[in-house]
C-alpha cells in the first residue's frame, strides 16, 4: 500500500479505471422525481426581492435561486441542518443537479441565506408560490380553512419572565424607594421629590446629589472584613441597587408588552400549555402560535403570532393574506376559537362571509345544556317588545344599554335584561354564581346579550348547516389540521431550530412551501388534480323488504 494514503491522499492506492458516460446527472433522474417539481416551481417565481438583499453576486457560486432550491429540497427530505444540507450538496445527485455544476456551498453560506437574505422576503416568495398554484388551477380562491397549532421555540424550557411576579416585585421595590427617599431628604436635607412623584428620573438625581455630598466630605467608600461603611456610602450603594433593580423590572414589562410571559433565551416566545406533555403535569413551554391558511389541501398562508389563543388572530392573518395575495377569498372557516364579535363585525365590513363554528355549538347539542332553565337560549323571547320569558313565565324586561371595550380596543354594545324573582321557587337551578355576597334570596335574574353577536352567530350557524357549510366543515377538519399533522410528524418540524420572531415565520415558510410541492407531486401521481373540496359521503338509501310467508 503506497504510504501517500497516511497523508489523506486516498487516491494514490486506487486502480485506474476508464471514465463512462453519461456525465450529466439528470440522466439518473427519473422524469417524475419531485427535484424536477423544485427547479420547475423556483424558475417560475419573481425572485427580485431576493436577489435585491445582495449588494453583489459572485461568479462561479451558487446563486440565489439556486441556494433556495436546495433549502426547499432538504425540507422536502426533512433536512433542516445546514451542515447536513452542505454534506447533502457533496454526496446527493439530486442536490448536484439543483447546483447546475456551482460549487457545493458551506454550511455557514446556507445559514446566512436563510437568517438574512431569505429572511427579507419570505412572504413575497410565498405569494409567488400561491400565483403559480392559483394559474395552475390548484387552488380556488374562494374558500380558505384557517386554523392554528403551537410549535416550541429554541428557548430553553425554565427561562420564563412571568409578567404577575415582575409587577409584584416592582410594587415592592417602589415601597422600598420610597422609605428610601424619605430617609435620604430628612438625613441629608435633599429635595428630590416633586409633586408626591417618584420615578427612576428622581433616584437619577438624588444619586447625583449624594455623591456630592460624599466628595464634599471628602469621604471614601470602603469594602471588606472589618471595615466598617459611612451612612453615606450605605445610601448610596442602596441606591444604585435600586435604580438597577427598577430598569430590570422596567425592561422586563416592556418587553412582556401585552403577554404575560416571555423567554430569556428567546424573547419573542410566550409560554403556552402544549399538547405534547412529557412530563404530564401541564407543564407551560416556550412556543409560537403558527397559524395556516389552506386552500384545496395547499398551504397559501402563515403566519407567527405570540397568543396563546386563536381569537385575536384572525384579524392580522386576514390583513396580512389581504395585503399580500392578488386574489380574495370570500369564505373564511374556521373552528370555534376564532369566534367573536370583532371578527365578525370585520368579515363583514371586508364583504366575506363567516364559516366559524360558534363555541357553544357542541355543548349545545347536549341534554343538560337544553334542560338548564338558567340559559338565555332556553328562554323564549319576544321580539316586539324586546323582552324574554323565563321558565317560571316571569318577564325579564330591557334595563339599559352600555358600551363595554374589549382588551383589543373593540367596543361592544351589551343589552341588560333583568325582571322581578320575588318568591320564585326556580331560584337555586335559574341563578349562578354562589360566591357572589349578597343572598339568594335577594338577587334577581340578570341577562347581558349583545344582540349583533347573537345575530351573526344565528346566521353562521344556518351556514354551517346548510349542505355546503357542512361540506366546508369537513373540509376544514381534512385540510388544514391535515397540513398540521404532515409538517409535524412526516416532516420533522415538532420544534424551531431558530431563535426570534421574523426567524421562525421564514422557517415555517420554508416548510410549507416544501409541504406544497410534495402535495402538488402526490396529487399529480394520483390523478387528483384540480381537486378542491372533497364531496360529503351519500347516506345508503334503505330498502325494505317484505316477507310473505
Amino acid at each position: 500500500m503506497h504510504k501517500n494514503i497516511l497523508h489523506g491522499d486516498y487516491t494514490s492506492y486506487r486502480t485506474i479505471k476508464q471514465l463512462k458516460l453519461p456525465f450529466e446527472f439528470e440522466y439518473h433522474i427519473s422524469a417524475d422525481d419531485p427535484v424536477r417539481l423544485v427547479d420547475t416551481f423556483v424558475e417560475e417565481m419573481d425572485l427580485s426581492d431576493l436577489y435585491k438583499t445582495y449588494s453583489r453576486i459572485r461568479k462561479n457560486q451558487a446563486t440565489p435561486a439556486q441556494l433556495l432550491k436546495i433549502v426547499l429540497y432538504a425540507a422536502m427530505n426533512n433536512i433542516y441542518s445546514s451542515r447536513k444540507i452542505e454534506s447533502a450538496c457533496k454526496r446527493d445527485i439530486n442536490f448536484m443537479f439543483l447546483l447546475e455544476g456551482a460549487p457545493a456551498p458551506d454550511h455557514a453560506t446556507i445559514a446566512r441565506f436563510i437568517a438574512i437574505h431569505l429572511n427579507a422576503c419570505p412572504r413575497r416568495i410565498m405569494s409567488e408560490m400561491d400565483k403559480i398554484l392559483y394559474h395552475l388551477g390548484e387552488i380556488s380562491a374562494r374558500d380558505i380553512f384557517i386554523d392554528g397549532t403551537k410549535i416550541e421555540s429554541m428557548a430553553n424550557k425554565y427561562t420564563f419572565v412571568w409578567k404577575r411576579a415582575v409587577t409584584k416585585n416592582l410594587a415592592k421595590l417602589m415601597d422600598k424607594v420610597l422609605v428610601l427617599v424619605k430617609d435620604c431628604e430628612d438625613n441629608y436635607g435633599l429635595r428630590v421629590v416633586h409633586n408626591n412623584q417618584v420615578s427612576l428620573h428622581t433616584l437619577k438625581r438624588m444619586r447625583k446629589k449624594l455623591y456630592k455630598i460624599k466628595d464634599d466630605a471628602g469621604i471614601a467608600f470602603v469594602h471588606g472584613i472589618g471595615k466598617r461603611k459611612t451612612a453615606i456610602q450605605k445610601s448610596i450603594e442602596l441606591t444604585e441597587q435600586y435604580i438597577g433593580k427598577l430598569k430590570e423590572y422596567v425592561a422586563k414589562l416592556h418587553k412582556c408588552g401585552s403577554r404575560n410571559s416571555y423567554s430569556k433565551t428567546d424573547e419573542d416566545a410566550t409560554f403556552m400549555r402544549m399538547k405534547e406533555d412529557a412530563m404530564l403535569n401541564g407543564q407551560l413551554k416556550p412556543a409560537y402560535n403558527l397559524q395556516h391558511g389552506v386552500d384545496s389541501e395547499y398551504i397559501v398562508w402563515a403566519e407567527i403570532f405570540h397568543n396563546p389563543t386563536d381569537t385575536n388572530t384572525l384579524i392580522p392573518f386576514l390583513d396580512s393574506m389581504a395585503k399580500h395575495l392578488r386574489f380574495p377569498y370570500r369564505n373564511i372557516v374556521a373552528d370555534a376559537g376564532y369566534e367573536s364579535e370583532e371578527n365578525y363585525r370585520f368579515i363583514e365590513l371586508n364583504g366575506q362571509v363567516a364559516y366559524i363554528k360558534p363555541n357553544n355549538y357542541e355543548i349545545s347539542k347536549t341534554r343538560k345544556y337544553k334542560k338548564d332553565i338558567g340559559r338565555r337560549e332556553n328562554m323564549s323571547y319576544n321580539a316586539k317588545s324586546d323582552c324574554y320569558t323565563c321558565h317560571n313565565g316571569r318577564v325579564l324586561t330591557k334595563q339599559n344599554v352600555q358600551s363595554r371595550k374589549t382588551k383589543a380596543g373593540y367596543n361592544r354594545e351589551i343589552t341588560i335584561y333583568s325582571g322581578d324573582c320575588t318568591g320564585c321557587h326556580f331560584k337555586g337551578f335559574c341563578i349562578k354564581g354562589n360566591n357572589c355576597k349578597t343572598p339568594i334570596e335577594e338577587r334577581n335574574k340578570v341577562l347581558h346579550v349583545s344582540k349583533y353577536m347573537e345575530e351573526q352567530r344565528q346566521a353562521c350557524l344556518m351556514r354551517l348547516t346548510s349542505p355546503f357549510g357542512t361540506q366546508l366543515r369537513m373540509n376544514r377538519s381534512i385540510q388544514v389540521e391535515g397540513s398540521f399533522a404532515n409538517i409535524k410528524e412526516d416532516m420533522g418540524l415538532r420544534r424551531y431550530s431558530r431563535r426570534g420572531k421574523e426567524n421562525v415565520l421564514t422557517e415555517s415558510i420554508i416548510v410549507a412551501l416544501a409541504y406544497n410541492i410534495s402535495r402538488f407531486d402526490r396529487r399529480v401521481k394520483a390523478g387528483r388534480t384540480g381537486l378542491h373540496l372533497y364531496d360529503l359521503k351519500q347516506q345508503p338509501d334503505f330498502i325494505i323488504y317484505t316477507v310473505i310467508i
